[in-house]
């Protein structure tokens, strides 16, 4: 198993694992290496240097302190993930769902789905509030 550092054309950095270079390459060619962030397909190796232990001249170097980015970036997939797994996915049907929810025809709960903008604004003039939430595939799908 090769494990490669990606990165897209969006800037998102995550790891890939394939069987080989050559799987990599192949599932790359086809566009099925995606960014779990943002979809995109754009995908491109990062160079990356093997580990060393070099315990000897550990006391001479401080470790490199991990970016603060990468806990926010955790904890908001953490965060998405358990809204993802409480909340019914109403698909496009979410503008109706609102209302239906929103004017007591139905019980109240925590929903999901897709509106245009012109529904968001709709719903907004009705005092709905929504929030828009961009949920990449990788939240709402399960990994294989």
């Amino acid at each position: 198993m090769k494990v490669f550092d990606l990165v897209c054309d969006g800037g998102h950095r995550f790891e890939g694992w394939f069987a080989s270079s050559e799987a990599y390459a192949t599932q790359r060619e086809a566009h099925a290496v995606r960014c779990p962030l943002c979809e995109s397909s754009d995908v491109h190796r990062e160079p990356s240097a093997p580990r060393l232990n070099l315990a000897a001249v550990a006391d001479a170097a401080a470790p490199a302190a991990k970016p603060a980015t990468d806990d926010v970036v955790r904890r908001l997939f953490d965060r998405l993930r358990e809204i993802v797994a409480h909340s019914e996915d109403v698909g496009p049907r979410f503008a109706e769902e609102a209302r239906r929810i929103h004017y007591d025809e139905t019980p109240a709960r925590a929903i999901r789905g897709t509106a245009t903008d012109e529904e968001r604004r709709s719903l907004q003039d009705e005092g709905i509030d929504t929030i828009r939430v961009p949920l990449p595939r990788a939240l709402t799908e399960t990994l294989q």
